[in-house]
């Protein structure tokens, strides 16, 4: 099968092929539609996740159709279409029998610790507890972000920041997760207002209905005068040190700050404004992933018209194209939203 493959950390990928995928007893292999271009990818790429090992093919969100099942599958068929969540769960522990298994500690990743979805086919293991059926009605190009950005934003902003009508909310990072993270808030009932240093980054998020502010040292304080103290709730949508102090800062006392946005490399353990947290009573949220059971409210805001996925796409590339892409990464986004490559 084709693949998208790099052998070496900042070693510019190639479009190769490779042997196709062999489906365990418990597994599915996928044949993959779309596949998004991630942040995260470009962490792995960089070599800011110990779990990649070298060759290695990239990419962890995805939507596609099942080509094959392994013996001891009994939810899924070939040719049904789903998509998954980027944190493959054991199905067995005790987080997973909990609820949460997006905090499995037994998890694995495509496109990190397994082969990706930059490729024609790819494997989910696990595939009665980790594969997702796609309602007819959604195109593979906007399924894609379900898998990660779209379902990360959902869980960051319903279930970790339990975001209520006439909130206020500050997204900082408008990328496509931050876009998401808009969209969401905004479906919720929220005030949103979105901070980024890209100006098409900005128009879109006005687009969805939010109020934009660029980047700037002062920037917490004018979301302090603009929600009249401070937000309600923060989300740092980038991942930096910066941003992530930056969020903290904007929140009124009693805020509840949520970080989506990966904290790796040179901001992996960043210094936060502790004390400020213990004198305002703020509380400080992780954010990963998405559980499968959460996919139901998910799929059902989009079906009834609450979530627009069309909105959080910004450009559609040809597989070929994926390279160039995970190389531009290096460089400001001149796009606003996600970018999905097509393989099928």
């Amino acid at each position: 099968m084709r693949a998208v493959r790099f052998d070496a950390f900042r070693a510019v990928p190639a479009l190769v092929e490779v042997p196709a995928p062999v489906c365990p007893p418990r597994g599915a292999v996928i044949s993959v539609h779309a596949a998004g271009v991630c942040r995260s990818d470009w962490h792995a790429w960089q070599g800011h996740d110990d779990s990649v090992q070298l060759p290695h093919i990239p990419g962890h969100e995805f939507a596609g159709v099942v080509a094959e099942v392994g013996e001891e599958v009994r939810g899924f068929a070939v040719g049904d279409r789903v998509t998954a969540p980027f944190i493959l769960a054991c199905g067995d522990c005790e987080q997973c029998l909990a609820g949460a298994p997006q905090v499995c500690p037994q998890q694995r990743q495509p496109g990190f610790d397994l082969p990706g979805a930059w490729a024609e086919q790819v494997v989910v293991v696990e595939a009665d507890h980790n594969l997702v059926a796609l309602p007819e009605g959604i195109d593979m190009t906007l399924a894609a972000g379900l898998g990660c950005r779209v379902g990360t934003a959902h869980h960051a902003v319903r279930a970790q920041a339990a975001v209520r009508p006439g909130e206020q909310v500050v997204v900082l990072g408008c990328g496509g997760l931050g876009l998401a993270c808009v969209m969401i808030a905004l479906a919720a009932g929220a005030e949103v207002i979105a901070v980024d240093v890209s100006r098409a980054a900005l128009a879109a998020a006005e687009a969805l209905g939010a109020t934009a502010l660029a980047t700037s040292p002062d920037v917490s304080e004018r979301v302090r005068e603009r929600t009249a103290g401070g937000a309600h709730v923060s989300l740092d949508a980038l991942g930096s040190a910066a941003t992530a102090r930056a969020a903290i800062a904007s929140l009124r006392p009693r805020g509840r700050h949520v970080q989506v946005g990966l904290l790796l490399g040179e901001d992996a353990d960043p210094s936060l404004p502790m004390g400020r947290v213990i004198a305002q009573e703020l509380q400080i949220l992780g954010s990963h992933g998405l559980a499968v059971e959460e996919y139901g409210e998910l799929l059902a805001d989009i079906a009834q018209g609450r979530l627009d996925l069309s909105r959080t796409v910004g450009r559609v590339i040809d597989a070929a194209e994926l390279p160039a892409a995970m190389a531009a990464m290096d460089r400001p986004p001149t796009t606003a939203g996600m970018t999905v490559a097509r393989w099928v």
